[in-house]
């Protein structure tokens, strides 16, 4: 391929500091020397060998330096060699301890060896004998160090593998054995033959040598790759030292040896070589041994031999021989009975070689072939890239996968399948992991889109793109494919398996995650994020983008009325239209319910009041939009659309501008519903002020902070009281007096509501209980909710309690209805109401004229007192058409027999025009405002207020004592409606 042929191509960058190093810091026991310490004590060893090399060529100067440097001399190095390798074999963090001491003993027996060599020549000053306590030093010095060598060996794990053992070193001993018996040992003993011990003497030497020798070239095969350095100057020191000890052998050596010659060079420099090993060579730091896998023992192995060491052994025998009869010799019995055993152990090692091969051949047969099912049977599609680029090996699993049979893949170039928007970052994957060591990194994964044979659109939905249009070859689908990447002779493997619908299924995951189930608009967090990324993206400084906030006015009533599925149905059309009406660059969103936002960006224009204004209308035409007739199940319903405005400011986080839209489009609701309006930062200050006025009233309460105040219901014919309407006041601690109309529109919380209408009740009837016990039994009336009636916070115990409790007559409380909610059950309510009608408690119908359900409240529920809305009372001079309306109002009472109660009379034209239409009782500033106690009563002691005219009422007035002269409801003929 093109691009990554050069880079799979390019060597591994390696680190530098791999090759070395020890286990522990400088300085430490074990720990390597630097590469200069290294090289100076080489140049050390090099120079002290040279020197003592020089002396022995040169004679030491005397005979008497000669025997004490070729005697006490070499007892020194030995016993250095000795010392060096104890020491090393006390390290802790040393595997093979074992061989280092046995190497230690070894050369210790050396060591006493010499010594007593030189005490016969040195200080005795004679002769050494022919058997002395230095031939059982001598003696001594091999088997320590062949079982050293046999430690460091790697040990078969069959009895194959120890037969192999045996035959390869009786190969190499048989045919020096032959050998040297052919040109020297045959002839020693020979000369030596009288005396059968000190023959043996003479057989000791060579024959252990030999045996040095056999286990020094089987180690060079078999060693461990435990600080193979050590290991190796090891068997160089005694390789030396066993050469030396072959010249000392040879009779023409032997006759003419004398200490302190040149041959004694050879041996001091072993022995400081050995002493050498384990310190002054760089030591590769031991790895921890991986767990060995689980080997097949029926197996038979192979010897671990080069593949020409039989060859040679037999090559050595033929050498011996031949040099018998060319020296005219009789052929040795020595000689025949070593060539046979060596040409036995050579058949039967060969045999074994042989069952060996036969065994490697069919198991390799067999892994051939599983290799080649598993291969071929695999799912996963295994490709193999040359250097270049090019493919060599695509599995057969190509053609299901990819949809291309394997045979037209290969020879292809590996970039021409992957897709051009992915080759950039697999070219950096596969850079990046060539240049990683293998070892830290063995593999690596690669995902991407390979092209496929399949033909049609992509598989893998929304992930897997078009081709581009510059690519050549065009057609075909893109598959998402996973690679295990592995090096293979300086190309990679890659192990691939399709996963497009894993793929496609995440995708499909992260959709439903961010958005709405029902009209799959983003949802609120996806919708969040959107606006994050327009405040902080390269449109941070665009001042144009805006929120809008949206709430479907009327939507619950669409639930209650026809149902959920009719609700859903309207909200997927209302996200559809939604979806329409803004521009491809901008978001449509549902968060939640019948709400929904969406995002302007901007243009980047300058002017911000320009942009507000189009803004504005984008918001008014969308609302237009929204506010359009439904067709839901067969019906057309309506909806309105309320929506805030928030513009992004400098600095402005998406919380804060989703706030501000929000506050906007409660400022629309609060307005009357559909329309549009713009932030103002006023209205977070109102937030504000509402939000801490709620937390101060939860504990107003308790706190005594509530007073009672009570505005008289006074007789528009006679001035007189006929009941007062008891009113809550809030006096804050601050000081500040709210109304009811301030402090209700806090008080949103049922629980708050609730509790501030039970003190009301319970504080109402207890101040009537008092001032009826003073003679003043004027009716109480109360405003509670229609939906606090049927709230379990009042149950009907209550009341009846509340009136036991405190004695209040029949007929001293009248409860007024102070809303008509259309999702109240009328059923529930009539069964309230007429309990309470049981206990003395008459009912009032308030703000009638302004409901739509006025009328079916009068139609179903037992009303005795009907108040007219203060809407109606305030245009009744002004307006002929509510004078009309108002005058029909108190007719319909006054046939039902009712008594009515205008609310908001405050001029006396109210009074008289009201008066002149049939009304029986006012209630406003036209007589007093709300009094407090004190008042109240010095008000009822006087019950007198002066009204203008004196024209007779068609009712009477309410009675201060008793139940008033009218008929109850139920007694009431009620017109057919």
């Amino acid at each position: 391929m093109s691009t990554p042929g050069a880079l799979i191509g390019r060597r591994p960058v390696r680190g530098g500091g791999a090759a070395g190093g020890g286990s522990g810091p400088a300085g430490r026991p074990g720990a390597p020397p630097g590469p200069g310490r290294t090289l100076a004590g080489q140049l050390a060893l090099a120079l002290i060998c040279a020197g003592y090399a020089a002396g022995a060529a040169l004679g030491w100067g005397s005979p008497r330096l000669a025997l004490v440097m070729g005697d006490f001399g070499l007892s020194a190095a030995a016993l250095a060699a000795a010392v060096s390798c104890f020491l090393y074999g006390r390290l802790r963090d040393i595997r093979f301890r074992p061989a280092w001491l046995l190497f230690a003993f070894s050369s210790a027996m050396a060591a006493c060896g010499n010594a007593v060599w030189g005490w016969y020549e040195v200080v005795l000053d004679q002769d050494v004998p022919d058997r002395s306590v230095a031939d059982l030093f001598f003696l001594l010095f091999a088997p320590p160090a062949i079982v050293g060598l046999l430690v460091l060996a790697k040990k078969p794990v069959t009895r194959a593998g120890w037969v192999c053992l045996v035959l390869d070193a009786w190969l190499i001993g048989g045919s020096l054995l032959t050998l040297s018996w052919s040109l020297a040992l045959a002839h020693t003993t020979h000369f030596q033959g009288e005396s059968v011990a000190q023959a043996a003497l003479s057989l000791a030497y060579p024959l252990l040598d030999i045996v040095l020798v056999s286990m020094v070239l089987a180690l060079h095969f078999r060693r461990s790759n435990a600080n193979r350095s050590a290991t190796n100057t090891a068997i160089a020191a005694l390789a030396l030292t066993v050469l030396c000890d072959a010249l000392f052998t040879s009779p023409l050596l032997r006759e003419s040896y004398r200490s302190g010659q040149l041959l004694d060079a050879g041996w001091f420099a072993g022995s400081l070589l050995l002493a050498y090993a384990p310190w002054g060579v760089r030591r590769i730091a031991e790895p921890a041994a991986p767990a060995r896998p689980p080997r097949d023992r029926s197996r038979p192995v192979a010897g671990s031999l080069a593949a020409l060491t039989p060859y040679l052994a037999a090559a050595v025998c033929t050498l011996g021989i031949l040099y018998n009869v060319t020296e005219g010799r009789r052929v040795d019995r020595v000689v025949v009975f070593t060539g046979c055993t060596v040409v036995l152990a050579l058949v039967v090692r060969q045999g074994i070689m042989l069952l060996d091969n036969i065994a490697l051949t069919h198991e390799l047969a067999q892994k051939e072939n599983h290799f080649r099912s598993l291969v071929q049977g695999s799912s996963d599609v295994i490709m193999i890239a040359a250097p270049s680029g090019i493919l060599r090996y695509v599995s057969p699993a190509a053609s299901g996968v990819y949809g291309r049979e394997a045979d037209e893949l290969i020879g292809s170039e590996l970039a021409s399948l992957i897709h051009p928007e992915d080759l950039g970052a697999v070219v950096h994957e596969v850079r990046r992991f060539l240049a990683a060591s293998p070892a830290d990194e063995p593999t690596t994964r690669i995902e991407c889109r390979f092209r496929s044979g399949h033909g049609g659109t992509s598989r893998s939905g929304g992930t897997s793109r078009p081709e581009t249009g510059g690519e050549a070859g065009g057609g075909g689908e893109w598959l998402n494919v996973e690679s295990t990447v592995n090096r293979h002779q300086g190309g990679l493997i890659f192990n691939s398996r399709d996963v497009t619908e894993r793929v496609r299924l995440q995708a499909q995951l992260r959709h439903n995650a961010e958005h709405d189930p029902l009209t799959d608009l983003p949802n609120r967090a996806l919708f969040t994020e959107r606006v994050r990324l327009a405040l902080t993206g390269r449109r941070a400084g665009d001042a144009g983008a805006a929120v809008l906030f949206i709430d479907l006015d009327g939507f619950k009533g669409v639930n209650d009325r026809l149902g959920h599925q009719a609700g859903d149905e309207l909200l997927i059309q209302a996200a559809r239209r939604l979806q329409d009406s803004v521009r491809a660059g901008d978001t449509a969103a549902r968060l939640g319910g019948d709400e929904f936002a969406a995002l302007i960006l901007g243009d980047g224009g300058r002017d911000q009041s320009a942009r507000e204004c189009q803004i504005h209308e984008i918001a008014d035409r969308l609302r237009l939009t929204l506010s359009q007739p439904y067709r839901v199940e067969g019906a057309e319903v309506r909806v309105a659309a309320s929506i805030g405005v928030a513009f992004a400011e400098p600095g402005i986080s998406a919380g804060d501008l989703l706030r501000n839209a929000d506050l906007a489009m409660y400022r629309a609701k609060a307005a009357g519903k559909d329309r549009v309006e713009l932030y103002a930062p006023q209205m977070q200050a109102e937030v504000v002020r509402r939000t801490e006025l709620a937390a101060r009233l939860r504990s107003a309460l308790l706190d005594g902070e509530f007073a009672l105040l009570h505005q008289p219901v006074v007789d528009l014919t006679t001035g007189r009281i006929g009941a007062v309407a008891a009113q809550a006041r809030w006096r804050s601690a601050q000081g500040v007096l709210f109304t009811p109309a301030e402090f209700t529109r806090v008080a949103d919380d049922t629980d708050r509501t609730a509790e501030l209408g039970r003190w009301l009740l319970k504080e109402a009837v207890a101040q009537a209980a008092e001032r009826a016990c003073l003679g003043h039994r004027t009716p109480v009336s109360i405003r509670l909710p229609a939906r606090r009636l049927l709230d379990k916070s009042l149950p009907l115990g209550s009341v009846e309690a509340l009136l036991t409790r405190h004695e209040l007559p029949s007929g001293a409380l009248i409860i007024e209805l102070a809303d008509s909610d259309p999702r109240i059950s009328f059923d529930e309510l009539e069964q309230r109401l007429l309990a309470l009608r049981r206990l003395g408690v008459r009912i009032s119908l308030d703000g009638f004229g302004s409901g739509y359900a006025a009328i079916n409240a009068l139609r179903r529920l037992p009303v005795d007192v009907l108040k007219l809305d203060r809407g109606l009372v305030e245009g009744v001079v002004e307006s002929a058409r509510l004078r009309k309306i108002t005058a029909g109002l108190l007719r319909i009472a006054c046939d039902l027999g009712m008594q009515s109660v205008a609310d908001g009379v405050d001029v006396p034209e109210q009074v008289l025009a009201l008066r002149s239409m049939g009304c029986t009782h006012g209630q406003g500033m036209a007589f007093s405002g709300p009094l407090d106690e004190y008042r109240l009563r010095r008000a009822l002691v006087r019950d007198d207020y002066p009204v203008p005219g004196s024209v007779p009422a068609l009712s009477g007035r309410i009675r201060t004592t008793g139940r008033p002269p009218i008929r109850s409801h139920t007694e009431t003929r009620v017109p057919p409606t």
